[in-house]
């Protein structure tokens, strides 16, 4: 969890501490008896999230009843006879109970209570642009962002670390008010703070009273990112200069500060995302989570259920620990699930090399004042076998004659790119060549770094190692090149985006989609290039927290356009549009150069003005997820957490994951065939007929058939179901996973496709 944090926004520490600013990678009258403690030994007091049944017979007309049925349940102690300190949320919509101060002995009392269902410790989650909204195909007074008029309308709800108000990227000019929906606050000390476009703020951090200012800067960031309006001449040190705005720049946004230096408490999450259901939110976006876990042991997954039962789009970061597999965060169906990739613009600084070789690398500072012409000698900072020199770990160069050298400092080891520069710079060094290590391979990232410097790939890095060592007198330098946009590899899938398969749901594939989130400019709470008179302040940042506002905000678009589209038809028009090419037109590579396979990519790289127009939706109610739950083999009461209401299993028709009318297939499969069925419902043209072609073949082992062939529809909104089955064919493949798609395809043109993927596990 730690490195998570540590591998996407700790490379900014560095820069925030010099600025004297914190960063960080990135609830009914009583009708129990009291429990009396006073005499009993306690351990030491933790959060914990308490499921409670409503009393039998009762209806709780308000907040003030249901929180005094909450208060039943804590204990009365002799240093807080009423419990009045120990009630730290109380849960309205997203949950049936309350986050309360309790010792393990309490817990263990409330057990014996009527009405008392389980009791969890909280846990903390940490977190995980001038140029991507026109890569992703937005352009201003064009096509589908005039089409959705940019927005207009809903409510991007966004739970992180607060908000710089103020900023230019959160301004009302032309914003309509917000809709009469709108229940929210505005908990700044003066209500002028927000306006009709940052339409509510509040502060659900429990340990942390205030106002939900932003000091980390990662929610700034993410907000503007999902919702920023337009400022024109947006950059960092001069580099990715541009007109920076979000995806959906006409929409309005509710911020929810839920997390501190310290991390995110599901409790605080809980408690926010209870507050914005009952606000009216159209769109939430969490921009953090934890690793795997079981649903029922989620907060995040809760409170997204809770919200799409009333119809709230919900989508969360994948996570920063790729390119590990099985590393998924945020993976519960009713999420949309965001990995990162690659723009096409690179801020490039070259190494060059006495040999006269050069490579491409990046770098967002870039000093007019180096000199690129003037070679300097070239260390290898883990030459002498320390390998804490050879990542230039803080102090580690002290005793290396590195003074008026270039230092090649190797990536990884927990430290943050950015810190690896100050070494160099704190023991004289007059640059960095930063290389990869094996596992991020050519994916590189462009950082405010603290002195001369380029991040170049593995591969690079152990060609200057090479050319160190063919030496007695190596030298190098940096050459500067700017801004560069059109790089036909992207997008790319970042080496730090989580990868499937899920573990919480193995049937299910994730991640749903991957979006930018390498070098995301947007907006920041203060001036990165010391500009104290600026209030026009943005920041370069990286992670799958850039990628999940990326998708909050196209889904507010699509809320937008098509304001009668479910939770799941927004995410089925994103998902099945998704595109598998390049820039160039060649399959997405990853950190690897090599294609990147489905649990990197999910359904593909985002495509907003297809989505637009999806022809088909693989359509989902809250309620179509309950027979999905019982198949995973929870209990009634795990699954009476999640959907907030009674659950009898032995009622109900348990289906297995892959049988949920989800937009992709996650498939294990023996010797026995394997059928499932799939339900679409036609949102294109009337009278339109699809043809299915199969994109996975018995010479990769699998043999898949699809009944009918053909889907003819003849009315708008009508639904049509098709049979889908997979067997083994004689065809033997030494492979444990191999993957594909079906795609329908609309005759007689072949206009519209409609792709589903496929990953099929042999067993």
């Amino acid at each position: 969890m730690a490195s998570n944090m540590f591998r996407s926004f700790s490379n900014m520490a560095l820069i925030m501490c010099m600025l004297s600013v914190i960063y960080m990678i990135i609830s009914y009258p009583a009708m129990a008896e009291d429990i009396t403690m006073e005499n009993a030994p306690k351990s030491s007091l933790d959060t914990y999230i308490v499921h409670v049944n409503l009393p039998k017979g009762r209806i709780l007309a308000d907040s003030d009843e249901l929180e005094s049925w909450y208060r039943s349940f804590l204990p009365r102690t002799t240093t807080d006879e009423e419990g009045s300190g120990r009630l730290v949320h109380s849960y309205r919509n997203v949950v049936s109970g309350f986050a309360a101060k309790l010792s393990k002995e309490e817990v263990e009392e409330m057990e014996k209570m009527d009405g008392f269902i389980t009791a969890r410790p909280q846990r903390k989650v940490p977190l995980h642009t001038t140029h991507s909204p026109n890569f992703l195909g937005l352009y201003q007074n064009l096509g589908f962002w005039q089409g959705s008029n940019y927005g207009e309308g809903v409510i991007v709800g966004v739970l992180d670390t607060g908000i710089a108000p103020g900023h230019p990227s959160f301004d009302d000019k032309d914003m309509p008010p917000p809709p009469a929906k709108w229940k929210g606050k505005c908990e700044f000390v003066t209500g002028t703070m927000c306006n009709n476009k940052l339409i509510g703020a509040r502060n659900f951090v429990s340990d942390l009273p205030g106002p939900p200012v932003d000091d980390e800067g990662h929610g700034t960031h993410t907000a503007s990112t999902a919702a920023g309006n337009f400022v024109q001449g947006a950059n960092v040190f001069g580099m990715a200069s541009g007109t920076a705005v979000g995806m959906a720049p006409r929409a309005h946004l509710a911020i929810y500060k839920v997390c501190s230096a310290e991390g995110c408490s599901d409790a605080d999450i809980l408690a926010a995302l209870d507050a914005a259901v009952d606000d009216g939110v159209d769109v939430l976006s969490l921009s953090l989570g934890g690793g795997s876990i079981e649903f029922f042991q989620d907060g995040i997954a809760i409170g997204a259920f809770a919200a799409i039962q009333k119809g709230i789009f919900v989508s969360c970061s994948a996570g920063n620990s790729g390119p590990f597999s099985a590393s998924l965060s945020n993976e519960a169906p009713w999420i949309l699930t965001v990995g990162a990739s690659t723009i096409d613009r690179n801020i490039v600084a070259i190494a060059a090399l006495g040999n006269m070789d050069e490579y491409d690398g990046e770098s967002l500072f870039q000093p007019s004042d180096f000199p690129s012409d003037k070679y300097f000698p070239l260390v290898d900072a883990g030459a002498g076998g320390n390998e804490t020199a050879a990542l230039c770990g803080p102090g580690s160069l002290d005793n290396i004659d590195v003074k008026g050298k270039v230092v090649l400092c190797q990536r990884g080891g927990g430290i943050a790119r950015i810190a690896k520069g100050q070494t160099v710079k704190d023991a004289g060094g007059a640059a960095m060549i930063l290389m990869n290590d094996a596992l991020d391979g050519y994916s590189t990232i462009a950082d405010v770094h603290v002195l001369p410097a380029t991040h170049v790939s593995y591969a690079a890095g152990e060609s200057i190692r090479a050319y160190i060592n063919s030496t007695s007198t190596p030298t190098a330098t940096v050459i500067f090149r700017g801004t560069d946009i059109g790089n036909p590899l992207a997008p790319m899938v970042a080496s730090f985006s989580s990868r499937g398969p899920s573990l919480a749901s193995p049937g299910i594939l994730k991640p749903d989609i991957i979006g930018p989130g390498v070098s995301i400019l947007a907006a920041w709470p203060v001036s990165v290039d010391n500009y104290t008179n600026e209030n026009a302040t943005f920041n370069v940042v990286s992670g799958t927290s850039m990628s999940c506002p990326h998708l909050s905000g196209i889904a507010a678009l699509l809320k937008s356009a098509h304001p009668d589209w479910s939770p799941a038809a927004i995410k089925s028009a994103i998902m099945t549009t998704a595109t598998q090419w390049s820039v160039h037109g060649g399959a997405i590579i990853d950190e690897r150069n090599l294609p990147a396979d489905i649990f990197a990519l999910g359904a593909g790289h985002v495509n907003p003005p297809s989505a637009n127009d999806p022809g088909l939706i693989y359509d989902l109610q809250p309620e179509d997820y309950i027979p999905y739950l019982c198949g995973l083999g929870y209990t009634d009461n795990e699954i009476a957490v999640i959907v907030q209401h009674p659950v009898t299993c032995s009622n109900v028709t348990s289906i297995p994951e892959a049988q949920l009318n989800y937009p992709s297939f996650s498939v294990e499969l023996g010797a026995t065939k394997k059928t499932y069925t799939r339900t679409v419902t036609n949102v294109g043209e009337a009278n339109s007929t699809y043809t299915v072609e199969i994109e996975l073949d018995s010479a990769q082992g699998v043999d898949v058939a699809v009944t009918p062939a053909t889907l003819s529809f003849s009315e708008v909104n009508q639904k049509m179901t098709y049979e889908i089955s997979f067997s083994k064919s004689a065809t033997p493949v030494n492979a444990t996973f191999v993957e594909g798609a079906i795609v329908w395809r609309l005759a007689p043109h072949w206009t519209r496709a409609v792709r589903s993927p496929i990953s099929v596990k042999l067993v």
